[in-house]
């Protein structure tokens, strides 16, 4: 990673008012330390990298659940697109 920048989290309204609030609470606490903890610190080499129609998108794995997003490298930016349970999440 260029320097000891980290990254700025932004979040589709989406996921604000309709996946976080259905989270089981047991794992927000969870999700929040992934998001916190690896997508500001190396969203490249903690996510892994989706195919076909998300080609270009990363998703974080935490539990059962996948946060899918996206990385602005030149602006150090990672947008949460979705944050869902795995069988639901791709749909």
């Amino acid at each position: 990673m260029p320097g000891n920048k980290s990254y700025h989290i932004e979040y589709f309204t989406s996921v604000i008012e309709e996946d976080i609030p259905t989270l089981p609470k047991t794992l927000k606490a969870s999700i929040k330390k992934g998001i916190e903890e690896c997508l500001t610190v190396d969203p490249i080499g903690f996510g892994k990298p989706l195919r076909y129609s998300l080609k270009g998108h990363r998703r974080l794995r935490v539990g059962d659940y996948r946060i899918v997003y996206r990385i602005d490298a030149k602006k150090f930016i990672v947008v949460i697109i979705v944050i869902k349970h795995r069988k639901e999440v791709y749909e």
